[in-house]
């Protein structure tokens, strides 16, 4: 099965996604919902034993194009819409916001919008802000919405997770969704000072020296060998550690930030976006855009191992 069941992107496809309709240039909500596929409806429906009597309390999350159930979930659960997604993300940017993909994920259980905003720098580099609005129409998820920073150079994320400033914002499916999605909009109005915060501690990793021995700790940190580690064991994890040192000893874009806490950083996302391992699923692919919302582990420990090096 794959991960993403319609689609449509603009430019260079994301590496999370593999398929889709590629479009021109940016489109409006209008145009984007249609070319996406995502102009269905979720419907709720009660649940019916075959031959039996309703089930109290739960209902099922149906699409209203084919019937495809998409989840099971309680009565207190509060539907958001495709429709309603795309609206509150072009309130939030205002005019003019421009959508780069969205499209369904594992069989309409999620969807995703990802939306451009204003280019900004980062230590003299292009970084394009991006928000990325993710929901779950099986119950298993939350309406969640994140800044995601990508390096223009190599289209690799900056989503990192700061103490001075906020980049996700989630809430579950109860309540008064509409009241929460404005609390949302206030929220990520916050954006630029994220951005400015990202610059800031770029800049301060940029000022921590990274020399070779500390290095190789932090490869043998990140990518722990284990005493009882079978034959393929070992060989993927040095794999791993060939990779990211290459990244960060050869890749062009990496260079002029080499020996420095943020030339590690980078060589951290790049390896991050783009690594496969030795073998490539859709459950690869799926924890690769998870990684855009939530956050990769590996650029997390790379920024906890640069706080206790400073």
């Amino acid at each position: 099965m794959a991960l993403v069941e319609t689609g449509m992107f603009v430019g260079a496809v994301p590496p999370w996604v593999g398929q889709g309709i590629d479009v021109k240039e940016a489109q409006s909500s209008t145009e984007a919902i249609k070319l996406s596929g995502l102009d269905w409806e979720v419907l709720s429906k009660n649940i019916q034993v075959a031959g039996g009597s309703g089930i109290p309390g739960y209902k099922a999350n149906v699409r209203s194009t084919d019937g495809k159930v998409l989840g099971l979930v309680t009565d207190r659960y509060k539907i958001v819409q495709n429709r309603d997604a795309f609206a509150f993300t072009d309130e939030l940017l205002g005019s003019g916001v421009k959508y780069e993909t969205a499209g369904s994920l594992s069989d309409g259980k999620r969807i995703w919008l990802l939306a451009k905003m204003d280019t900004a720098k980062i230590l003299g580099e292009d970084v394009e802000p991006y928000m990325v609005f993710t929901n779950s129409h099986d119950g298993k998820g939350a309406v969640k919405i994140a800044m995601t920073p990508i390096r223009v150079v190599c289209q690799n994320s900056l989503s990192l997770a700061l103490s001075r400033a906020k980049r996700t914002w989630t809430t579950r499916h109860a309540g008064d969704i509409s009241f929460k999605l404005e609390d949302a909009r206030k929220t990520l109005e916050l954006a630029s000072k994220y951005m400015n915060e990202l610059e800031a501690e770029a800049d301060e990793m940029s000022q921590i020296v990274i020399p070779s021995p500390l290095f190789m700790q932090y490869l043998y940190t990140m990518f722990p060998m284990k005493d009882d580690a079978s034959e393929r064991q070992k060989r993927n994890i040095e794999m791993q550690r060939d990779a990211l040192k290459s990244l960060y000893e050869s890749k062009d874009d990496i260079q002029r930030f080499k020996g420095t806490g943020y030339g590690l950083m980078l060589a951290a996302t790049d390896y991050a976006s783009h690594f496969k391992g030795m073998r490539e699923t859709n459950t690869a692919s799926e924890n690769r855009f998870m990684d855009i919302v939530d956050g990769n582990s590996l650029i997390e420990n790379t920024s906890k191992f640069l706080s206790a090096v400073r």
